[in-house]
């Protein structure tokens, strides 16, 4: 649409808001004109919020708080925007928030807060049996005769002409159905005193003009603004707001010890993390770190986060682990010199030197294969002799080392430590190393009282010591986030290994997959189904599992081309038969990233828009995602697109990893790594999973 017809698209709907306002809050200030119990502060402010009955809202109104026999609750009010526990003050001097505390007129009134926040935990009770989250039940403390729009923890402080405006911007959460199951559910759990329900369809008693309010206690420009906003607005994904009550039951449950939540792809573990930080921010005067191994995952965690529940998105700290490693080690004086390229320099000359020549050659002349050995086996476990390395066994490293093999590897290790000391370089295992030894040293200095951990499976040894010496068992200290099956990186680990107990039922799986369609994850499973795989808890397990599945619309749309060139048209063509409006949810994954460049340069050409998955954050842009299988662990598109999904697994078959005519063993685990990528790359489609292939 062109800026003048939007422009004027917005101008007429701003004036349909208007009127329709300014209709509502007629009707609405009579209702509250009626309400002779009430202090005419409390009418003021129904009168704003009998204007939201009008737009599908409902207001409940002086409820008996339940297990309690005199204490009320001053308003429930459900809508599109959820719940809201909203207490009406008519104090005399304006709140203060200062140090935490609320204090008016130079005097401390910390209780008022006290009794909000225990209402408002008997509201999530109650919703959390429809499966509602925690993150859309909010406490608002209500000023009339105050303008005020601060916060004092998660709870939200309004006054009277800001509350209207605050509940019409707010992101929509609820359908039309959910809003009526969830103010019929409160209206029983907090029983009236005598009809103080008000529902929108009620018609209002007539009043005489005497009797009605002045015009001015309507801020209408701000209404009508906040009403627009939300006119034009997406709604937000409906699983910000809903989990089933088991996954509820998890985000609020008190661990005595380190917990860990696992689970198929598609069963929303990273989900229930994300509202677990939100409920222990809410509940604990700490900072909670969520962390991650890929880089562009914690950008996208935050917006969503911020968006779940922006009260609480600056206590809780989105980071990659090795960024935050640095961080950490940078606040603590220790100094540190990444630098990865002089690093990959210095391994270079240590193989040229030292490990060409040497029986690792036999096993495999890719250099590659060792540089992996070194860092996730050597260094990832954080061993330092030779002994300790002679005997440890090498989870997910399917090729066998004897002890002379071994005295290989570790000679080449040497050489790379010995060269990179040299450069006076530090490579990022290294980072995690001395961020583990500086964690250790001063435990009692952590600065986080929980920590979140998405895709523990990809993290090293080291890393995950790392992440338990911050918190180390305390209750709800550390939670581990992951699936065995999705690791899309060499080597492993078990738990106990890393001195993390957990035990009882701190160990929870989820079986139930709400993103894909039985077509989409047939078509993943079959591609890792030969492949059993071992957990980091040491059990071994089955590659296709079975799963109870909630989703049904998904399809798979497989593509057989005769030339590179005709397949990339017909992605062209599927990518530009997407409706208006679909790029945001369409993403393009490739296996590596010379296969980026070239579709990113396909695309461009194309005249289809790009967003390259290390630069996105999670906010909805009108452009295809493009990034490898890797950058979208973690992340769930509608549409899916899969080019030339084969080929990289069919190359390393048909080469065996160097040409020999044998496959050694080192190929079939570059080939059972491809294969857990492409599964974790396939299940990302919720709508569509396009698979691209050539076949001349």
């Amino acid at each position: 649409m062109a800026a003048g017809g939007s422009a004027s698209r917005r101008a007429q709907e701003a004036r349909r808001q208007e009127r329709l306002l300014r209709e509502q809050w007629q009707s609405a200030r009579r209702q509250a004109q009626q309400w002779e119990a009430a202090s005419e502060g409390e009418r003021r402010i129904a009168a704003q919020l009998l204007v939201l009955t009008e737009r599908g809202w409902r207001l409940l109104v002086d409820r008996r708080w339940p297990g309690t026999r005199t204490a009320n609750v001053d308003m429930l009010l459900v809508g599109p925007g959820g719940v809201f526990v909203i207490d009406v003050k008519n104090w005399r001097s304006a709140p203060e928030v200062s140090d935490g505390r609320l204090c008016a007129g130079g005097e401390r009134r910390d209780e008022h807060a006290a009794k909000l926040l225990a209402v408002t935990k008997a509201a999530e009770s109650a919703v959390a049996s429809l499966g509602m989250s925690p993150v859309a039940v909010q406490p608002l403390m209500v000023f009339a005769g105050h303008r005020v729009d601060t916060a004092l923890g998660r709870i939200r402080l309004l006054g009277e002409h800001e509350i209207g405006p605050a509940l019409l911007s707010e992101c929509r959460r609820l359908r039309t159905e959910s809003v009526r199951a969830m103010a019929d559910l409160l209206e029983r759990v907090f029983p009236d005193y005598e009809g103080s329900a008000v529902a929108h369809e009620a018609p209002p008693t007539p009043v005489t003009q005497q009797q009605v309010m002045p015009d001015g206690l309507l801020d209408l420009e701000s209404l009508r603004d906040a009403a627009l906003e939300g006119a034009l607005r997406a709604p937000i994904e409906q699983w910000m707001t809903f989990l089933h009550p088991d996954q509820v039951a998890l985000v609020r449950r008190n661990w005595s010890g380190p917990a860990r939540i696992s689970g198929p792809a598609g069963t929303g573990k990273t989900v229930v993390g994300l509202h677990r930080a939100v409920h222990l921010a809410k509940r604990t005067g700490g900072r909670i770190l969520y962390v991650t191994f890929a880089n562009n995952l914690p950008r996208v965690q935050g917006t969503f986060l911020k968006t779940m529940s922006p009260a609480v998105a600056d206590r809780v700290d989105f980071r990659s682990l090795h960024s935050w490693a640095q961080e950490f080690l940078h606040a603590r004086g220790v100094p540190v010199r990444l630098h990865g390229d002089k690093a990959e320099t210095a391994f270079s000359l240590a193989w040229k030197h030292v490990g060409r020549g040497s029986r690792l050659a036999e096993i495999d002349p890719r250099p590659g294969y060792w540089r992996e050995e070194i860092d996730h086996v050597i260094k990832g476990r954080g061993i330092t002799t030779f002994e300790e390395y002679a005997s440890v066994p090498r989870r997910r490293r399917r090729t066998v080392l004897r002890r002379a093999h071994r005295q290989a590897v570790w000679e080449l290790y040497e050489a790379y430590e010995s060269r990179r000391t040299e450069r006076g370089v530090h490579d990022f295992n290294d980072v995690l190393s001395l961020a583990l030894a500086e964690a250790r040293r001063h435990a009692d200095r952590s600065p986080y009282t929980s920590v979140i951990v998405d895709e523990v499976q990809d993290l090293t040894l080291v890393g995950v010591r790392l992440l338990h010496a911050l918190v180390g068992d305390t209750p709800n200290g550390l939670l581990l986030v992951g699936d065995g099956q999705q690791a899309v990186y060499p080597g492993g680990f078990r738990l106990a290994e890393a001195g993390v107990d957990i035990r009882g039922d701190r160990g929870q799986v989820l079986k139930t997959n709400y993103r894909n369609s039985k077509q989409v994850l047939d078509a993943a499973l079959t591609v890792v189904a030969d492949d059993a795989f071992e957990d980091i808890d040491g059990l071994r397990t089955p590659g296709r599992r079975e799963v109870d599945l909630t989703y049904h619309d998904g399809r798979v749309v497989r593509v057989t081309k005769p030339t590179a060139d005709a397949h990339d048209q017909a992605l062209l063509d599927a990518l530009r038969a997407l409706r208006d409006g679909a790029r945001a949810d369409a993403a393009v994954l490739c296996p590596s990233m010379r296969a980026i460049g070239h579709y990113q340069r396909l695309l461009s050409q194309g005249g289809i828009p790009v967003c390259l998955l290390e630069h996105y954050d999670g906010r909805a842009v009108d452009s295809v995602k493009l990034g490898t299988y890797r950058r979208a662990k973690g992340l769930e598109f509608k549409y899916v697109y899969l080019p030339q999904h084969d080929a990289a697994l069919a190359n390393e078959a048909a080469t065996g990893g160097s040409g020999a005519t044998e496959v050694p063993e080192t190929a079939r685990e570059r080939e059972e790594l491809l294969r857990s990528q492409l599964f974790v790359a396939m299940t990302r489609a919720r709508d569509l999973l396009w698979l691209g292939s050539v076949s001349p």
